[in-house]
């Protein structure tokens, strides 16, 4: 044992007087130890012998509780609290419980608008920021710049009439691919074989409707239409 856990057990009778007396509240032997073995260093032997001492001596009170021991102050010490003392304490203890209350709800507060600043850009980091946004915003005039002063806008009628164009090439697309399906539909029904093997076996055309995309079929105006089948 170290010379500081052979001087605490030596005043350990002192130390768990004291702290009953303070606390005026039953504790058992392993309550006391756990409440003051890491500040005082005591053991669970000396804070057992030390309590059954204080016991055999009167100085405090002993009580068995279930299968174990209890020990409390001897209330003999104590001043007899009257009615109205005690309705004083009571409401000194909710007055007290308001106010830490109060001060819980105050510290939220501030670890929140601690942990919001905490996480905020700092001043040089903002400066930073700001130039690089500057830097970016100089670009997009730039290029602004030079969009505004090109001179091969599309005009809105010229967009106008691609678009319509488009829809023109598009629907003529749809027409002949909806022509092309029910041909090799038809073809299909007496085909001995799969439609997969069908179209890899040379049998349709190399190049179907549905292979165009809509962006260039208008290489489809310069094919032939075709009376619809059946």
């Amino acid at each position: 044992m170290s010379k500081g856990r052979l001087e605490a057990a030596a005043g350990a009778s002192g130390i768990l007087l004291k702290y009953l007396q303070e606390q005026n509240r039953p504790y058992s032997a392993q309550d006391v130890f756990g409440n003051l073995q890491r500040e005082h260093g005591l053991g669970k032997t000396a804070v057992v012998k030390a309590l059954e001492q204080l016991a055999q001596q009167g100085k405090i009170k002993e009580k068995m509780y279930g299968k174990q021991k209890i020990y409390f102050a001897d209330q003999d010490q104590f001043d007899v609290v009257s009615d109205a003392d005690l309705q004083g304490l009571d409401a000194k203890i909710l007055a007290l419980t308001a106010k830490v209350q109060s001060l819980q709800q105050t510290c939220r507060h501030m670890e929140a608008e601690l942990k919001e600043l905490t996480s905020a850009l700092t001043t040089p980091e903002m400066q930073k920021e700001i130039q690089e946004l500057k830097k970016e915003c100089a670009g997009y005039r730039e290029r602004l710049k030079n969009i505004k002063a090109a001179t091969n806008h599309v005009t809105p009628e010229e967009k106008e009439q691609v678009y319509k164009e488009r829809q023109r090439y598009h629907k003529e697309w749809r027409r002949r691919k909806r022509m092309a399906t029910e041909l090799s539909d038809a073809i299909l029904e007496g085909y001995p074989k799969s439609k997969k093997q069908f179209f890899v076996s040379g049998a349709c055309p190399p190049l179907l409707p549905w292979d165009f995309d809509p962006r260039w079929s208008h290489s489809l105006v310069s094919l032939p239409h075709r009376r619809k089948l059946g």
